[in-house]
């Protein structure tokens, strides 16, 4: 007589496993692990590299030029090559050809002064406008903060926008994505949040000085902060249009040494950090879009982040747990900025000075990997909640997100060759509706601000 069989874990023999045991782990075996893990990292990453180390970006077809990223059609393309020999001529024979992203920028920037006035080659910025920035936070993980960023940031720069990324997560994810090489927390954000403390310490040092009380004192890290300049952190990437500033382990220092500063000067703004890099640098000048991805939590660099965004975007899943997460972060950034003002504005209203105020352009929530045979329900129900919080497009899984990302890629860098065509526009159109939404408030807000000085 046949019996059901019991599920594995019964039965189980603890003398038996007792002996599958190791021995007891002792922290070195840590290093250990984390040496296989980074020599792992290298190996898994050089497979989207060229076979010389250096990550490169791939070339764009006619077809995809004039599908995605130029409004003409493919006959106009090779008319106007034709007889303006000067441009850019693309690689292959016949009505195929091959160009850099360097030369399709060239040739938005000629059909932008030749073409029809009606058509949109170059893509929408008021000039003198500074470059608006975005920050892409949630402090629960997995739920696609860094792959939205980097896809936003690659869409950006098809559409012939020069956007810098900041990459504040010492995980460095989206440095590798980038291609970046950063040696250490000198090549990232951290020396610029020193120098931010540094200066406000010599602006106190000078009424300490006035008022004949004692300094406070420069180590040598604040020192050397003081020199460092945006040349100093900001690298080129493989693509032409996108530069970064990189993360890497070392980044995660500033978490616990940003509070020590603040209570070595109690009047330093510590969210005002990053931003007055950006401002007084010429950063805002110098790039259209910034974009920000931040740590999974609501540390001091998520602070910062946060207060230098125009428009924040939170990715989430279309979960309970996600959407449970998601509110709670929300509750956090009102208790954290309200309690900022809070304590600020009792001091700047003794002194007469303006109120601190935090301000967002657009806030929204984006569902990401959403499958809608599975979660239309609760995607439903998390846009009921959400209200104009939420972005109306869901950003579907596909799979050629996976397959390009076994490949240390963004969907914008795979060559459609490598994929069927109906799966390469059917996935590359998910992130495609994602940057519209997004490319609307961008430019929304632009001309809110343009309309609003000029009333």
């Amino acid at each position: 007589m046949s019996t059901t069989p019991l599920p594995p874990y019964f039965n189980l023999d603890p003398k038996a496993a007792s002996e599958k045991l190791p021995d007891p782990i002792q922290t070195s075996r840590f290093a250990k692990a984390a040496a296989f893990c980074a020599k792992g990292r290298e190996d898994l990453a050089r497979r989207g590299y060229a076979p010389d180390g250096e990550k490169r970006l791939r070339k764009f077809s006619t077809w995809e030029i004039t599908k995605y990223l130029i409004p003409v059609a493919p006959a106009h393309l090779r008319r106007v090559l034709k007889a303006n020999p000067d441009l850019p001529q693309g690689e292959g024979e016949g009505g195929s050809k091959w160009f850099t992203l360097e030369e399709v920028l060239t040739l938005r920037q000629h059909f932008a002064s030749e073409g029809i006035s009606t058509k949109e080659y170059l893509p929408y910025r008021p000039e003198g406008a500074p470059a608006k920035v975005t920050a892409v936070a949630n402090f629960k993980g997995g739920v696609g903060k860094t792959s939205t960023a980097a896809h936003l940031a690659m869409s950006a720069a098809l559409d012939g926008y020069k956007v810098l990324v900041i990459d504040l997560d010492s995980q460095g994810s989206m440095s590798s994505i980038l291609g970046g090489t950063v040696e250490d927390e000198w090549s990232t954000v951290f020396p610029l949040i020193a120098k931010d403390y540094a200066k406000a310490v010599l602006a106190e040092n000078e009424v300490r000085r006035a008022a004949g009380k004692p300094e406070i004192p420069l180590d040598e890290t604040l020192e050397e902060a003081l020199n460092v300049s945006p040349r100093n952190v900001i690298q080129n990437t493989h693509w032409p249009n996108i530069d970064l500033i990189g993360a890497q382990l070392n980044l995660y220092w500033a978490e616990f040494q940003i509070p020590v500063w603040r209570m070595g000067l109690r009047s330093w703004p510590l969210w005002d950090a990053l931003t007055n890099f950006l401002e007084d640098e010429g950063i805002l000048e110098d790039y259209d879009i910034v974009f920000l991805d931040t740590p999974p939590a609501l540390g001091y660099l998520t602070i910062n982040a946060l207060a230098a965004a125009d428009i924040l975007l939170v990715p989430l899943g279309a979960s309970f747990l996600e959407f449970d997460s998601t509110g709670r972060f929300f509750d956090m950034l009102y208790s954290t900025f309200a309690s900022i003002e809070e304590g600020e504005n009792v001091a700047q209203r003794a002194a007469g000075l303006p109120e601190v105020k935090f301000e967002w352009d657009v806030v929204r929530a984006l569902i990401t990997r959403f499958d809608a045979s599975q979660q239309t329900d609760m995607a439903n129900v998390i846009q009921a909640y959400f209200g104009d919080f939420m972005n109306a497009y869901r950003q579907d899984v596909t799979a050629l997100v996976g397959q390009a990302g076994e490949q240390v890629n963004g969907i914008y860098e795979a060559d459609y060759r490598d994929f069927n065509r109906d799966t390469y526009v059917r996935g590359r159109e998910t992130f495609d509706r994602t940057y519209a939404e997004f490319k609307e408030i961008l430019i929304g807000s632009w001309w809110r601000d343009a309309h609003m000085e000029g009333n």
